[in-house]
């Protein structure tokens, strides 16, 4: 696989699909020397070493960037460099999406009256073959808009390519995007009908990350498979690749009730018999979804180190339950938030906050139970980088910290006025009061608008759609 980024080219329609590995296609110019936002109201350090209480809270000061850095949080900064006029906003570190498939934005509003086995039959699996590389760049694009419009500053986008030309445009529309992200490489094709591959796969993800991944310092792999037996050869080769490039391996695991726990008529092994037999729980391990775990199973996620993706809009949307978010919690499992792209629709991490916090309060009756507001702020933060394994490098607002954050508008109708702004930002806060975005030091959204071609973007993901109901139809486009 070729570097990608060396030399332009159109991907779409009025959409220029390949830059640097570091992308500044996306409008992001590269990092000045030093940014300071001047006189923030509130800002959510998200350490209570630098601040008051759990969220680190400083009222009223500056923060210093330096490149891509931090260099400083609070108190008055009396600097020359580029200034951003932060009087009475909030600032606080960006939304850490660790659950995505964002080519998905192909089948918003598709399945609704169906759980998750019935949409993958109905919207997913007819046609994921039928993307070529633009079409894929187009859709991936634009998710990556919305992602940066909700204040998202990194995303993990668990692949679903079945082929190259797709994987191509999703890593690409990754890269110019100007996201700090998390690439997780499914092998789709390694079943027990027929696994070839294996050798040329290790050799296809290991090209994919000298070319993709290691040149941008926003980027991470991850290997990933599924838990069905069928893809039981898939998880032993991902496992063991994970394990020989130092990577977190990512699974989905107990999503819908009908997963089962033991074997099917003495037949066929569980999802934690497969894991379990292709050492997946043996090394760094993260999965998505786990709503439905018996007190065994949560005790061995947190017995072996395992993190967790909670997924609660798309939980809701497939009708696959609730999780049991406070006693994986009491079990000491890190637990981070996701959107999961097409069975959740929207990127609203407010929204997706809410959820978090409503559905324990709906299924426990309990005002207090976890996550509170502040647990819930951490789990879309911090808590989120955590579970990615970045958590050194972003989550919070520290010094030395990678200047990942966002400015939030609280004047607005929908948030105004001021009564107690910490628990605003997740009952009253919508993607509209993202005024700024800034990722490794780059302005991604500037006054309320990403910096990209979004007509431009909308038009090329239309087309897209257009082009794959043709392909699905088998008319010419």
């Amino acid at each position: 696989m070729q570097l990608s980024g060396r030399v332009a080219r159109q991907c779409g329609p009025g959409i220029l699909c390949m830059c640097m590995a570091v992308a500044t296609c996306a409008g992001a110019a590269p990092a000045p020397e030093r940014v300071i936002l001047r006189g923030a109201a509130l800002i959510l350090t998200i350490d209570p070493s630098l601040g008051e209480g759990p969220l680190g809270l400083i009222r009223g000061g500056d923060i210093v960037i330096e490149g891509e850095r931090i260099a400083s949080v609070g108190g008055k900064a009396d600097l020359p460099g580029e200034t951003v006029d932060a009087r009475g906003m909030i600032v606080m570190p960006g939304f850490v999406d660790v659950h995505n498939h964002l080519w998905q934005t192909l089948i918003r509003g598709c399945g609704l009256d169906a759980n998750v086995h019935g949409w993958l039959d109905a919207c997913m699996w007819p046609v994921v073959g039928l993307l070529d590389e633009a079409d894929t760049y187009a859709l991936v694009r634009l998710a990556t808009v919305d992602l940066i419009d909700s204040g998202i500053t990194t995303t993990t986008d668990w692949s679903v390519a079945p082929h190259q030309a797709m994987l191509e445009g999703n890593i690409r529309a990754l890269e110019n995007s100007g996201l700090r992200f998390v690439f997780a490489y499914f092998d789709w094709d390694c079943t027990v009908e027929n696994c070839a591959r294996a050798g040329v796969m290790r050799e296809t993800i290991i090209a994919f990350k000298r070319a993709h991944i290691d040149p941008n310092p926003l980027a991470q792999l991850q290997t990933a498979s599924h838990p069905l037996p069928r893809f039981a050869p898939s998880m032993r080769n991902m496992v063991r690749l994970a394990r020989e490039l130092g990577v977190t391996f990512n699974t989905h695991y107990m999503e819908n009730h009908r997963d089962p726990h033991g074997a099917v008529n003495g037949l066929h092994p569980s999802m934690t018999e497969v894991l379990e037999e292709a050492g997946a729980f043996d090394g760094p391990l993260l999965v998505n979804h786990a709503v439905h775990l018996s007190d065994a199973e949560i005790e061995n996620l947190a017995r072996r180190g395992a993190r967790v993706a909670h997924n609660p809009l798309s939980n809701m949307r497939l009708a696959s339950g609730v999780m049991r978010l406070p006693a994986m919690r009491a079990a000491g499992i890190p637990i981070g938030l996701g959107l999961d792209g097409g069975a959740n629709d929207a990127s609203d991490f407010f929204n997706l906050m809410r959820a978090a916090v409503g559905l324990q309060r709906a299924t426990h009756l309990d005002p207090q139970v976890y996550p509170t507001i502040a647990d819930v702020l951490r789990m879309a933060t911090l808590g989120g980088a955590e579970v990615l394994g970045i958590a050194e490098s972003t989550g919070s607002l520290a010094p030395g910290k990678q200047a990942d954050l966002i400015v939030i508008d609280p004047h607005q109708p929908n948030f105004a006025p001021d009564w107690d702004w910490v628990n605003q930002l997740v009952v009253n806060g919508q993607p509209r009061n993202v005024r700024d975005v800034f990722v490794a030091g780059r302005r991604l959204k500037r006054d309320g608008r990403v910096l990209a071609d979004q007509p431009a973007l909308v038009r090329a993901a239309e087309a897209a759609v257009r082009n794959v109901k043709a392909r699905l139809a088998g008319a010419p486009e």
